[in-house]
């Protein structure tokens, strides 16, 4: 399961739903596909409940568990291929487009114009929620994916500093180790193995080596020198893993970091929502900061809510709605505050966002004019879900498997970008 889809939410008053008031032209029934379903995620999916129903409109809840969606998607498939589509589904990135192409999305590019998304938007996001120049979804927010997680007091009691860059990460890990402290907390999946992996090519690489190699996937660059030094660099942080790692949730490797028994973690701003749960405070019991060498970079994850076409006119009005209000600054507000997340909007003001949040929003606006603004492959927003999955079965199986040789890895790689 993937971790953007595990976070803690924080109880969302009731009170303000009155905030987010809006008053639809014709009342009508919006069924949501989505899998928030654990506690703090069915509270997330609550909020969009509590904006519909305010304006007249029926909310119809399709909800689907299993945490990385598969299950949900199964179902709706079934759905669509016998007629009977929902309204909303909660699907992201390239799967976007690959829905598109079966003629299934309803244009929303009505809604889109008058609430003017393409100025709002940057545009490698506003792209993701298009079809052939047309808006066919609607963006909740972003998460960066980008971070490295550290604990200060172990920090001090190694007597080592933030690295800013991989020479400076692995003098942090040794001073950590040799201080009897697991220098970088992992777990074992494959999405936290790729998540590690593309923060150390970004950082390596830059910006435009990533997109060549992880979202155009290029074979040159892929087979080249620069993701060879990639792999090595990958390979040397895990000998400062501990032994356990293997099968390890991610929220477990952060609270290694926050009780001190590792130093650092490199994890999406989800991780953020653990260090809040505990009572620790961004900027004095934990600190964030970006991956080492990717500053002035920015790895996104999106959730969005994809439309489906609909034959009832009071339903489609609803529909329309749902995307206006997912849109709107005070749920865009809502929403994030209590996901870890930030605003998809570029124009929000983040008085009420820890230091953590605000860092993000404004190296999320930095990076969209610079360029460096870049999709998490690791997260579903790069590249179609085959290939996604054959880079991360490699890239899991170079990371395990110490015989592999970076060579090796190389050719896997380039095959499994090939993937059809």
């Amino acid at each position: 399961m993937t971790s953007t889809r595990t976070q803690r939410f924080g109880a969302i008053a009731l009170a303000a739903a009155a905030a987010l008031a809006f008053t639809p032209a014709q009342a009508g029934e919006v069924e949501v596909l989505h899998w928030w379903t654990s506690g703090g995620e069915a509270k997330a999916a609550a909020a969009l409940k509590i904006t519909l129903q305010k304006g007249g409109h029926r909310w119809k809840d399709f909800a689907v568990a299993g945490g990385g969606g598969d299950s949900a998607m199964t179902v709706l498939k079934s759905r669509v291929v016998s007629g009977n589509a929902p309204s909303a589904a909660q699907i992201k990135g390239p799967s976007i487009q690959e829905w598109a192409q079966e003629g299934v999305l309803a244009n929303i590019d009505d809604v889109a114009k008058a609430e003017k998304w393409d100025e709002l938007l940057p545009k490698v996001v506003s792209d993701i929620m298009k079809y052939k120049g047309s808006y066919v979804a609607a963006p909740v927010n972003v998460h960066r994916v980008n971070w490295l997680w550290a604990n200060p007091e172990a920090f001090k009691k190694a007597g080592a500093k933030l690295p800013t860059s991989w020479d400076e990460f692995f003098v942090a890990a040794e001073a950590l180790k040799k201080a009897g402290i697991v220098p970088i907390a992992h777990g074992g999946q494959n999405w936290q193995d790729f998540t590690t992996f593309e923060s150390v090519a970004l950082g390596v690489g830059g910006a435009e080596f990533y997109k060549k190699a992880l979202v155009q996937l290029d074979g040159a660059t892929i087979t080249g020198p620069t993701m060879t030094k990639v792999l090595e660099t990958f390979k040397k942080v895990k000998g400062y893993t501990d032994k356990n790692a293997p099968g390890r949730d991610w929220n477990l490797a952060t609270a290694m970091v926050i009780k001190g028994e590792a130093g650092m973690q490199l994890m999406g701003d989800w991780a953020k929502g653990e260090f809040v749960a505990a009572g620790k405070t961004p900027g004095t019991d934990f600190v964030c900061v970006a991956a080492p060498g990717t500053a002035k970079a920015f790895t996104f994850n999106v959730d969005s809510f994809a439309m489906f076409k609909l034959k009832d006119a009071a339903n489609i009005a609803a529909q329309k709605d749902l995307a206006k209000e997912i849109m709107a600054p005070a749920f865009q507000e809502l929403f994030n505050l209590y996901k870890g997340s930030i605003p998809v909007r570029l124009n929000m003001k983040m008085d009420k966002f820890d230091d953590c949040a605000k860092a993000s929003a404004k190296d999320f606006v930095d990076t969209a004019k610079a360029g460096t603004l870049v999709p998490s492959i690791a997260h579903g927003m790069a590249v179609p879900s085959a290939v996604e999955g054959a880079i991360k079965d490699t890239v899991s199986q170079f990371w395990n498997d110490d015989k592999m040789s970076v060579a090796d890895a190389q050719g896997k790689l380039a095959a499994a970008a090939r993937t059809k």
